[in-house]
């Protein structure tokens, strides 16, 4: 009797760490970057990749320093993508800031495995800026945040996308 509840307990103890092994390795978060020429803005998903939350801004010394803080980032927080807002003009057409954007995200490509793609970001600084007014945060502060307000945006964005 004994060795058959053993033999039970072990088999069910089995099929748990299974789980629990396949669950934790499922889930992965999504960081996504507002990259800006003073400043950078990230923001990150939950684990299920259904909430997205302001992560932090880190100044842009230069696009290498930047895209191995951004990699240290990425490997500390469970991240397999990565979103990169795409500045596109109003046309939909691609400009300058547009290349930058890709160029420096050719850089972070070199120094992580997490899969890199860019979501429309247009307009998404004059939206965080309405969200930080409406909210009565004083100018000081929100030129602190709003970069990673945008990412916030752009984040929601991907993940609203990414739903359908």
């Amino acid at each position: 009797m004994f060795l058959s509840f053993l033999y039970n307990f072990i088999f069910l103890l089995d099929i748990i760490l299974k789980n629990w092994y396949n669950l934790t390795m499922q889930y992965k978060r999504v960081l996504a970057i507002d990259y800006g020429d003073v400043r950078i803005g990230l923001a990150q998903s939950d684990l299920m990749q259904l909430i997205a939350s302001p992560l932090e801004v880190i100044p842009n010394k230069s696009m290498e320093e930047s895209a191995k803080t951004i990699s240290g980032i990425i490997a500390n927080n469970d991240v397999e993508t990565v979103v990169m807002g795409l500045p596109l003009n109003m046309d939909g057409t691609e400009g300058v800031r547009a290349e930058v954007t890709r160029r420096f995200a050719e850089v972070l490509s070199k120094l992580t495995s997490a899969k890199i793609v860019f979501q429309d970001e247009r307009l998404s600084s004059v939206e965080a800026e309405d969200i930080l007014i409406e909210a009565n945060v004083r100018r000081e502060k929100r030129k602190k945040i709003i970069d990673k307000v945008a990412a916030c945006l752009i984040l929601e964005s991907y993940l609203s996308r990414k739903e359908r």
